[in-house]
């Protein structure tokens, strides 16, 4: 398997099981920014991929800004309470959002706010997450999927979601380091295991969720990791940064390349990402989740190609798996 722990993670059985059924709580610190001001909704509105209006106040939405020609520059989750947007990017995006705000937020109608450094993120992954949340006893919670409360502490406050049905991760709490660690204690408390980053990304992996650096570059539309399945595009909301191709891909064509799940039985070594089928060259491996006895990955994959079809990828056969990956793939 190649070194770089971007292109891949490994996880026990114990931890895979966690990562499924259980409990687990993962603090990152990515980029973060406060957007407010009078005209905050609508210059986000005309930015972001997916429908920031229409969920209305305390809703947590997932979204893109993109280039002109309709590629992926930056991906978020929104966070909408009624004082405005907090916006969490990953870690690699910070720069870039920095640019784009600069150039496309007028400071008299959305004032930014970089908080990246200054608050904290914590995940909760496992089916059980949501049962711990309210075992943990952190104050009122959001009352459905996709939906954001806030909750003030004696160590500040704390911005609090549920995720959406598909999301990699059940939910998550935004807030200054002491505020995060109180929630964290009270998780602790409750149940919930402490896991690290390895942990959440195989999470997304197994949700089939694309990631900026791996399944996301320069050149990504949004259709081509998935926007349509897990819920980050809107077609009906109106003009923002990139939609006439988002658009006209949608209503009138297709992508050339769909990301795909890919499964390896066994767990010999892999030889570079190359996916080729009958000797032509079909795709690229993006991710990897190695476990005991297997491993799974995500693939960009040439659209002709099918679930259920074997390839070579990296030099061992697998076969296309549908996203996300089910039971099937993970057990046997």
């Amino acid at each position: 398997m190649p070194p770089s722990s971007e292109f891949a993670v490994a996880l026990d059985r114990g931890a895979l099981a966690t990562a499924r059924h259980g409990a687990a709580v993962v603090v990152t610190s990515p980029a973060v920014f406060r957007v407010e001001g009078p005209g905050a909704l609508q210059c986000l509105q005309g930015l972001l991929t997916n429908d920031l209006q229409k969920p209305g106040d305390h809703s947590l939405v997932y979204g893109a800004l993109l280039t002109p020609k309709g590629m992926i520059v930056v991906d978020y989750w929104v966070a909408r309470t009624p004082d405005g947007f907090t916006m969490v990017a990953p870690a690699r995006g910070h720069a870039a959002s920095l640019d784009l705000f600069a150039r496309q937020l007028p400071p008299r109608l959305a004032r930014v706010h970089d908080l990246t450094g200054d608050v904290r993120v914590a995940w909760l992954v496992g089916e059980h997450s949501f049962q711990t949340l309210v075992k943990a006893g952190l104050g009122p919670l959001p009352e459905s999927a996709g939906r954001v409360t806030v909750i003030d502490t004696v160590r500040g406050r704390l911005i609090v979601a549920l995720a959406t049905e598909v999301a990699p991760f059940a939910g998550l709490i935004i807030g200054p380091e002491p505020a995060v660690t109180l929630a964290l204690d009270a998780l602790a408390k409750a149940g919930a295991e402490r896991g690290d980053e390895a942990l959440l990304e195989a999470a997304r992996i197994i949700a089939g969720w694309p990631a900026l650096g791996a399944e996301i570059d320069e050149r990504t539309l949004p259709q081509e990791v998935r926007y349509d399945q897990i819920g980050g595009v809107s077609y009906t909301k109106g003009c923002y940064t990139g939609q006439e191709t988002v658009a006209r891909l949608h209503f009138r064509g297709h992508t050339n390349r769909e990301l795909r799940g890919l499964r390896w039985d066994g767990s010999a070594p892999l030889e570079g990402r190359t996916v080729t089928s009958k000797g032509k060259d079909v795709g690229t491996i993006r991710s990897i989740l190695e476990l005991d006895d297997r491993a799974i990955g995500l693939a960009s994959i040439r659209r002709e190609i099918g679930v259920g079809d074997v390839v070579d990828a990296g030099g061992r056969s697998a076969v296309i798996a549908a996203l996300p990956f089910g039971p099937g793939d993970l057990d046997g």
